[in-house]
């Protein structure tokens, strides 16, 4: 097992050092809602299929640490509210050791 560790800004500006199993499968969205870092029924809203856009997040550092952006995840982003050029989904970024030290913000929820 191994953990990595991960710094997200929450809706309100402030800044979490959260660490993440490597081991279980997960999603930053699903460590953004094991830590309630955003408001319950604000983040995840689809349960992780790319079809909401509410784990929104903006990637702040390490963008070169993630996988290519898929085209159901693009094709969310481009319906979705408050998209930056930094946009991903939290549900579609794997928790891997190959992210460790990545930097998020998490989106505004419409």
């Amino acid at each position: 097992m191994q953990d990595i560790n991960l710094k997200i800004t929450d809706r309100n500006g402030d800044i979490h050092e959260v660490v993440a199993p490597t081991d279980m499968s997960m999603n930053l969205m699903e460590v953004i809602r094991s830590y309630e870092l955003a408001e319950e029924g604000t983040i995840g809203v689809c349960g992780g299929m790319a079809m909401c856009a509410s784990c929104q997040v903006y990637v702040v550092e390490g963008s070169d640490k993630l996988t290519e952006m898929g085209a159901e995840e693009d094709a969310m982003l481009s319906e979705a509210f408050h998209v930056q050029d930094n946009s991903r989904l939290g549900c579609q970024i794997h928790i891997t050791a190959e992210i460790d030290g990545l930097e998020v913000a998490i989106a505004p929820y419409p």
